[in-house]
């Protein structure tokens, strides 16, 4: 029988192990991957015990605790703590989620803590988003009009804002993209669901003037890539 694996230098060894003091009583356990291109050693993943006794409910709470009073070199992103900005965007417990809105509580077990899939690593829980971003700037995700620029707003009727409801509420955290298998096969060129949302929620608004021209755009097949079931 065949037998697959993956080669030694990229299997994720076990790293370090960050013990709680003794005597804490409220401890919980967060396996962490870590990799850094500096030394030139395979990825890891370090675990680190936490006192939820003197730590805030969410994940992010937890690896700040961790990089402020365990273990100053780890990293990831992280900005407004408020589930807006998508900074904090990595794998938990198997999911794609915001550390910033995930539950410490919610997570059974041991926390284990991957940056987001598929993408290339620039250490640690910090992916390299650049194809996304640009793919993003391919969409031209900004307002064209025509018509010369009114003295106030341009003006829309409820019926035509209520049509962008469930589009501008994108944060671009690109946890959808990179939990998207059709991205993983063909990212360089399919712009995947995040930026294709966006490609949308301009074509929705009554106030553009360029729906014709982001259709054209969009005509090459490879950036529209859909899994098909017969």
């Amino acid at each position: 029988m065949a037998e697959f694996a993956l080669p030694a230098n990229s299997k994720i060894g076990v790293g370090e192990t960050y013990k709680a003091a003794a005597g804490t009583k409220n401890v919980k356990t967060f396996k962490v991957y870590r990799w850094t291109p500096d030394d030139g050693k395979k990825p890891s993943v370090d675990t680190y015990e936490v006192d939820m006794n003197s730590c805030g409910p969410m994940v992010l709470d937890a690896l700040i605790k961790i990089k402020n009073e365990i273990d100053s070199s780890l990293t990831f992103r992280r900005s407004c703590r408020e589930g807006v900005c998508g900074s904090c965007a990595m794998n938990i417990d198997g999911t794609n989620t915001l550390a910033c809105t995930k539950f410490i509580d919610d997570v059974k077990g041991d926390i284990k803590i991957y940056p987001l899939p598929h993408m290339p690593v620039v250490r640690d829980l910090v992916p390299d988003l650049n194809v996304p971003y640009a793919q993003l700037a391919s969409i031209e995700p900004w307002l064209k009009s025509k018509s010369q620029p009114p003295t106030r707003e341009r003006l829309q009727s409820h019926e035509e804002r209520a049509k962008l409801d469930g589009l501008w509420e994108c944060i671009l955290c690109f946890c959808c993209t990179t939990s998207c298998p059709s991205y993983w096969w063909a990212g360089e060129r399919y712009l995947g669901p995040a930026v294709l949302l966006q490609a949308y929620r301009w074509m929705a608004d009554s106030r553009d003037d360029a729906v014709g021209e982001r259709l054209d755009a969009l005509e090459d097949p490879f950036r529209l890539y859909r899994c098909h079931t017969p």
